[in-house]
């Protein structure tokens, strides 16, 4: 198929007609497809038919493997990488083998498909101008703790993923460092149960489903402070102005009051009250 290639191939995260015919092709033209799962790939690989060999490349297996898929590389042949469910190298093995690759001047091709972080984000409803995915949260909680407080001024929506023996201590630290912020919990995406729960951490805690299958959680980021409201100045200052918008500017005093008022938060009536306690000082 060309060029030797380490093709980094995308998988369905949980329907497996997500899956792209460029990726189908790919998995039934290269020599050796490296899986995270080799039974779970099997399965995608049994339903599309496609009989190229397999071998597991998973997180222990990657330090130790990784020379070997070089080896293949150099000698001509092309490989695919794929992850349990999703693009391989986010929160699953690839980055170290992905850089060899690089390092020893092979080519690297990504084939985009399902993306667990997307599904999850696109429908929540929070913004999507500007996010960040963030991994896994520690799963110790002093560490939990210490990195949500690292996130706490981001504005961003947060991405991340979590366990589900450890979605409820997650989200309830979420509550205790960062508030009752707007959270979307996802779970099953794409699949028939797929369910995604939306409200605020506390509301969305109340209703946690059963901990089934892995998490995808959306966050609301930090919400933007209102600016401090500019001090009101004296009353001499008001007047002052007042003539300078009068005098200056041309503006007829119910103008110029009118503008006074709204720059200050205050209502017309006490703009007015507090020019004329000033003219009154004066004279």
């Amino acid at each position: 198929m060309g060029v030797p290639t380490l093709f980094l191939v995308a998988t369905p995260i949980g329907n497996l007609e997500d899956i792209t015919l460029r990726a189908l092709r790919v998995l039934r033209e290269v020599s050796l497809i490296a899986a995270e799962d080799t039974r779970r790939t099997a399965k995608l690989l049994s339903h599309y038919e496609i009989h190229t060999p397999t071998t597991s490349f998973y997180e222990q297996v990657e330090r130790e493997k990784t020379p070997r898929l070089i080896a293949r590389l150099a000698a001509g042949e092309s490989i695919a990488l794929v992850s349990d469910a999703g693009t391989p190298g986010i929160s699953d093995p690839g980055y170290r083998l992905t850089k060899a690759a690089i390092a020893a001047g092979a080519r690297v091709e990504a084939i985009p498909g399902a993306s667990s972080v997307l599904a999850a984000l696109v429908p929540s409803g929070l913004p999507t101008d500007a996010f960040s995915f963030v991994g896994f949260p520690p799963p110790r909680a002093q560490a939990r703790a210490r990195w949500l407080s690292e996130l706490e001024s981001r504005r961003e929506t947060l991405v991340f993923f979590e366990a589900p023996h450890r979605i409820r201590e997650t989200l309830e630290a979420v509550l205790q460092v960062l508030g009752d912020r707007p959270v979307v919990v996802g779970r099953e995406l794409t699949k028939i149960h797929e369910e995604l729960i939306r409200g605020s951490v506390s509301t969305v805690l109340a209703a946690l489903p059963p901990p089934r299958g892995e998490f995808t959680v959306v966050l609301g980021g930090a919400e933007v402070p209102a600016s401090a409201p500019d001090p009101l100045p004296s009353d001499a200052a008001l007047l002052e102005s007042f003539y300078r918008l009068t005098e200056s500017e041309g503006l007829s005093r119910r103008d110029a009051i009118s503008r006074l008022a709204k720059r200050h938060g205050l209502s017309s009536r006490e703009l007015y009250g507090a020019i004329e306690k000033a003219k009154t000082s004066v004279e």
